[in-house]
């Protein structure tokens, strides 16, 4: 039996050298990604995932592609949930139409969202370019519409206050 050399100890990412000199930099990255409670269990997985993804990119730049295609997968599900069987860019547009999205999230999701998620599910996202600002914006937005999305009665259900 050959022995499997131990991996070595992870080492920053140079590509992050412009936005985080060292680890602990990243936590006031993300300080504000904070997710709320009372969440469904599976959706506050998710975006903590994400979140601590792109708190992990200082290691490797590709983490925060990764947490920000995590996050629009799980407004993807949400919404899926809320609308049925579609796709992301036609529930994009019903949410949009509902009010649940405002056009700077709805474009942010469009335009940047959906790219992301594409590439991350089709295995082509190691050549994704994505700033930190634009990736913790796109997790804010995920974390901001998931909580309305779960606070809010679904189409065709009485409010609760009726």
């Amino acid at each position: 039996m050959s022995r499997t050399p131990e991996l070595p100890w992870p080492v920053p990412d140079e590509r992050f050298r412009h936005w985080a000199s060292q680890f602990a930099d990243m936590h006031d990255l993300v300080r504000d990604l904070v997710i709320p409670s009372g969440l469904p269990r599976p959706a506050e997985s998710v975006l903590t995932t994400a979140r601590e993804l792109i708190r992990m990119s200082y290691y490797r730049y590709e983490f925060m592609m990764i947490g920000a295609a995590t996050s629009v997968i799980a407004i993807e599900t949400a919404l899926t949930d809320r609308y049925g069987k579609g796709t992301l860019a036609g529930h994009l547009g019903k949410a949009r139409a509902d009010g649940l999205l405002t056009e700077e999230q709805y474009d942010l999701l469009d335009s940047c969202g959906r790219p992301i998620r594409n590439s991350y599910a089709h295995g082509d996202l190691t050549h994704a370019v994505l700033t930190p600002p634009l990736a913790i914006g796109m997790v804010r937005t995920s974390i901001t519409i998931l909580a309305e999305l779960h606070a809010s009665p679904r189409p065709g259900t009485a409010a609760s206050s009726e």
